[in-house]
């Protein structure tokens, strides 16, 4: 059995982005903690691709929100001002 390579770490070193691993898999979490490779490389190159997209969409759909009620507002702001200048006529 081959010996996996050490990473820089210091032993009592835990990253942020280990936890995840961590309380999906511990295994897993050992096995990067001892310098494993992982064999489904193309499949998590896949699902980060896909968290990149969802991502994406996500940004975009809270632009299209913030556009959809600053359209609104400027609506409710004409509407007001019409109001406002009908009224302003009849007196």
């Amino acid at each position: 059995m081959d010996t996996p390579p050490r990473t820089p770490l210091r032993p009592d070193t835990i990253r942020a982005s280990e936890v995840g691993i961590f309380l999906y898999c511990r295994r897993a979490w050992w096995y990067q903690r001892e310098g494993w490779e992982s064999k489904n490389v193309e499949e998590l190159h896949t699902g980060a691709q896909m968290h990149e997209a969802h991502g994406r969409k996500v940004i975009a759909i809270a632009i299209y929100r913030i556009a959809g009620y600053a359209a609104v507002l400027l609506a409710l702001m004409l509407a007001a001002v019409a109001v406002l200048d009908r009224w302003l006529l009849l007196q």
